[in-house]
């Protein structure tokens, strides 16, 4: 059996890193606040929130929670984005996804000031991926993530065959040209790609954030390949687990990361290291 990734664990050492950080600064009488937007009444969603909040307390993060009416009207929302971006005060914002049908995100995303723009969705950011600097902008949470992943189990991705299936402006396009600036060869699927098992089996690593249980099969992965898990979804009993059917997978693996405990715990833990890089950009460190 191939080793199973510990996102929390690895999670905890920069939470460590980050805690140390902050704690300088607050020293030298400094603070670093994050807005957190939450619109509705939509259960997984002040989950997520509910978490992001205890994670900026532990480490020494201020966190102003707005919780709102599903029934907001998008200019309310729209200015309310504006008055943040203003506030020198505030250093990251985080609008929670997805949004009421009746509120536009793709206005709601280029509204955050890039600098501000925590998520790392802001288009400006996501634009600055195909250059060769990535030190000045933020970078998408779960993409950066899994890169870290890899940083941290010392998985080299040059010269790797790597299939992504999932091509969405969050996880699947950024994590593509990430994985490109490392070497790797890519090749992005999706819900229309034909013969998915069939370019699967070339993968010496496969990336799956598609949301649908067991999409992932043994006979689609060669082995000692490496799996990354990103899919969120339940079984019959109400589990949560991801697309990969990690029981079987998990016997022919070098590397694989469950669900959950995998690549989660990897998406805050980015967001609370995006909140302090956003504060570093406004003052110009």
């Amino acid at each position: 059996m191939g080793k199973i990734i510990d996102g929390k664990k690895i999670a905890e050492k920069i939470y460590k890193q980050l805690e140390n950080e902050i704690s300088e600064l607050k020293k030298n009488g400094h603070t670093i606040t994050l807005a957190v937007i939450n619109i509705g009444e939509d259960a997984a969603s002040k989950i997520y929130i509910s978490n992001k909040k205890k994670m900026c307390e532990k480490l020494g993060i201020n966190s102003k929670m707005f919780y709102l009416p599903n029934d907001l009207a998008e200019e309310k929302l729209l200015d309310l984005i504006d008055e943040l971006n203003e506030n020198p005060k505030i250093n990251g914002i985080l609008v929670q996804l997805p949004l009421p049908n009746h509120i536009d995100s793709k206005k709601v995303i280029e509204k955050i000031d890039p600098k501000k723009d925590v998520d790392g969705f802001n288009y400006i950011n996501l634009g600055k991926l195909f250059g060769d600097n990535e030190s000045g902008f933020l970078l998408p949470c779960t993409a950066e993530g899994i890169m870290e992943i890899f940083r941290k189990e010392n998985i080299k991705l040059s010269g790797k065959n790597c299939v992504i299936i999932n091509r969405s402006n969050i996880i699947g396009k950024p994590l593509a040209l990430m994985m490109l600036k490392e070497d790797a060869t890519v090749t992005v699927c999706h819900s229309k790609t034909r013969n998915l098992k069939d370019i699967c089996k070339t993968a010496d690593i496969i990336i799956s954030a598609a949301g649908k249980m067991n999409l992932v099969t043994k006979d689609m992965a060669k082995p000692k390949a490496i799996l990354i898990d990103v899919g969120i979804n339940r079984d019959k009993d109400g589990k949560v687990c991801g697309d990969v059917d990690f029981q079987n997978v998990k016997d022919i693996a070098s590397f694989i990361s469950p669900v959950p405990g995998g690549v989660g715990p990897m998406t805050v833990a980015m967001l609370l290291h995006n909140t302090i890089k956003a504060y570093d950009r406004q003052k110009g460190n």
